[in-house]
């Protein structure tokens, strides 16, 4: 369901419906999150599983990510100022009709290709059987699917502003495809039990993060996201 959810995401990326993708893949990623309680529920987990569960990922928070950053770079600007700063750099021999190439927002695919290496790293790294290290995909995908529902749905145009401009956008892409594979600690968002004491994090986490969705609804996915970054670094301070 996972991966069903990443190809929906997939084809309403490339379609322009950017919302819906991004519908699609928060979808994708919940069936993910429950994926590895269900299968030490139903006690079949194992190492197809987990292979699985990458190849899954790999397009949920890969290439369905990627999609919406490319036609979100696209549309950040007008193809025409697109061929001015393209053609400015390279020089005057890109043509100039209507079929010309705009390579500029492929580096929104960027973020396919760093997904690809972290989550094969992810199967063969024994570290992060209890915790993460670097950014899970999941949570990047997070940050870029809240993009096109917080311009299509938010009334705070400070957020509305932001999630378009090119720049944002740019530094969005290298900052978090960096992060995915950056030697960085953070703590796992996983139940192995639901039981409050072994969860108290998770548990206070989520919290925080359903009162800040009441609040500021797609605006607050961002903030999640980066307040997990930032409770993780703080965490690795006080246990050091």
């Amino acid at each position: 369901m996972n991966l069903f959810s990443g190809l929906i995401a997939v084809i309403f990326a490339l379609k322009g419906d950017l919302a819906l993708a991004s519908f699609f893949i928060l979808l994708g990623i919940i069936f993910d999150f429950f994926d590895g309680f269900a299968a030490r529920l139903l006690n079949v987990s194992g190492e197809l599983g987990k292979q699985l569960d990458s190849l899954a990922d790999l397009v949920t928070s890969g290439v369905a990510p990627a999609m919406i950053m490319y036609k979100l770079l696209e549309k950040s600007q007008n193809q025409t100022e697109w061929y001015q700063e393209f053609s400015s750099t390279i020089g005057s021999w890109v043509p100039t009709d209507d079929k010309t190439v705009y390579f500029f927002p492929f580096l929104g695919l960027l973020i396919a290709l760093a997904a690809a290496y972290r989550l094969a790293n992810f199967n063969i790294d024994t570290r992060q059987s209890n915790s993460f290290i670097g950014v899970p995909t999941p949570a990047m995908t997070m940050v870029i699917a809240a993009l096109p529902l917080i311009i299509a749905y938010s009334n705070i145009d400070l957020a509305v502003n932001l999630s378009q401009n090119k720049y944002i956008l740019i530094a969005i892409t290298i900052i978090f495809s960096f992060l995915m594979n950056a030697e960085l600690p953070l703590f796992a968002l996983k139940f192995k039990t639901f039981k409050f004491k072994d969860n108290i994090l998770v548990y206070s986490f989520l919290a925080f993060s359903l009162i800040l969705i009441i609040l500021l609804q797609f605006v607050a996915i961002p903030i999640i996201i980066v307040v997990y970054i930032l409770l993780s670094l703080v965490m690795n301070v006080i246990k050091k």
